[in-house]
């Protein structure tokens, strides 16, 4: 009997040969058991605040920790230290301060309960050395706070340049750093070659990008503007899944280049010899034949020298002297003629007055002038003609000098 061969269902994927093979995916959950803490209500980020009954026993070694602080909070820290001694002890922690090393110190103790507790009290003493109140360095001990301890000394070499950018980030009467605080809601405090902040983990985030940022030559402001963006963007309910760059400015540096004078460089031509010495003096001496004259002879023509360059000298100045001198009296010269004809003129002037009066008093009276005045009527004439002649020399003389 011939057997038939099997019928091809047209649903199989191997009857056509066009169709590709189905692809499956691999489930990398396969093994994976559900855990109690898979759940989308709980919120991970929240800190729960420990609880005694959490530890059933004492902690098997003690940890401490130490800072130094500077000379001039020894006042304020020994004023301030039952405070901290109280707050402290209500944690089970145990403080020393150490006036003459200049230090401060916190350890555990048998009864300490939690055990993060001594790392908190680490950050409240080097918050302490770095100038902050104690009321507020007191705060740090709270479990939704945290501390930063920026390093800005080295960020800027100049130091100049440094200060300048510290009081940058201060900004007028602490305007700008006010600012900061309310959009990152922390505490900051900008002390020598150090800023310390006070605050949540996103807060002492953006805190720390705007100071580091600022120090990088980015002005604070730019920075405080898209944290007020962001803020209002954060109310928004809609706009929590998208992203928020298009709505957030973008500040691009201009590198402005002041003018620089150009300077002009003449290429010298290359010479693969080097340049010749500089000649000593015993060279010298030897290109002129000096150095095989007696010492005698040498002094001689030494003072020569020196006699013919005073020579030159003092005929050089005469010369100048000689200069002056004619400059000197051609001037003292001009002023005597012109004090001369200021005095005519000034006579002139007195005798046109006089003749003026009396030729009132002619005509009032009836009697001449030519009583009263040198020549009469044809002295004044002369007199004006004269003038006339002075004006007209003097023009000429203006002229020739002009010329």
């Amino acid at each position: 009997m011939s057997s038939s061969p099997p019928s091809s269902s047209p649903n199989d994927p191997t009857s056509d040969p066009k169709s590709s093979p189905t692809v499956t995916k691999k489930n990398h959950n396969k093994y994976r058991k559900p855990k109690p803490w898979d759940n989308d209500t709980i919120d991970h980020w929240k800190q729960e605040a420990w609880k005694p009954e959490y530890m059933n026993g004492s902690l098997l070694e003690e940890s401490s920790f130490a800072t130094l602080f500077p000379k001039y909070r020894e006042t304020y820290l020994r004023q301030t230290w039952p405070l901290i001694t109280r707050s402290l002890d209500s944690h089970k922690i145990s403080c020393t301060l150490d006036l003459l090393e200049g230090s401060m110190s916190v350890s555990t103790t048998r009864g300490t309960v939690d055990p993060y507790i001594i790392l908190k009290a680490r950050d409240l003493i080097k918050l302490l050395a770095r100038s902050i109140p104690a009321e507020q360095a007191l705060k740090i001990l709270n479990d939704d706070l945290q501390c930063d301890v920026i390093k800005i000394g080295g960020l800027v070499r100049n130091k100049e340049r440094f200060v300048k950018r510290r009081q940058r980030l201060v900004g007028p009467d602490g305007a700008t750093l006010k600012a900061l605080e309310l959009l990152t809601n922390c505490y900051i405090l900008v002390q020598g070659n150090t800023v310390a902040v006070m605050g949540g983990y996103k807060g002492l985030k953006e805190a720390r990008n705007v100071i580091v940022e600022c120090f990088k030559n980015v002005h604070p402001v730019y920075n405080i503007k898209r944290l007020m963006i962001k803020r209002e963007l954060a109310k928004d309910s809609k706009l929590a899944n998208v992203d928020w760059e298009r709505f957030l400015p973008s500040f691009t540096k201009k590198n402005v280049q002041t003018k620089k004078p150009k300077k002009v460089t003449t290429k010298k031509e290359y010479t693969p010899f080097p340049p010749a010495p500089t000649k000593s003096k015993i060279d010298i001496q030897l290109d002129t034949g000096e150095y095989f004259v007696n010492e005698r002879e040498r002094e001689a023509s030494k003072k020569r020298e020196k006699v013919l360059k005073a020579s030159k000298n003092a005929g050089e100045k005469r010369k100048e002297n000689e200069k002056v001198y004619d400059k000197s009296f051609k001037e003292v010269e001009k002023e005597t003629v012109g004090d001369v004809e200021r005095e005519e003129e000034g006579v002139s002037d007195l005798l046109d007055k006089v003749n003026g009066k009396l030729g009132k008093k002619r005509k009032m009276e009836g009697e001449g002038v030519g009583d009263f005045i040198e020549g009469g009527e044809e002295g004044v004439r002369k007199k004006k003609k004269e003038k006339k002649e002075k004006k007209e020399k003097k023009e000429k003389k203006e002229k020739k000098e002009k010329k």
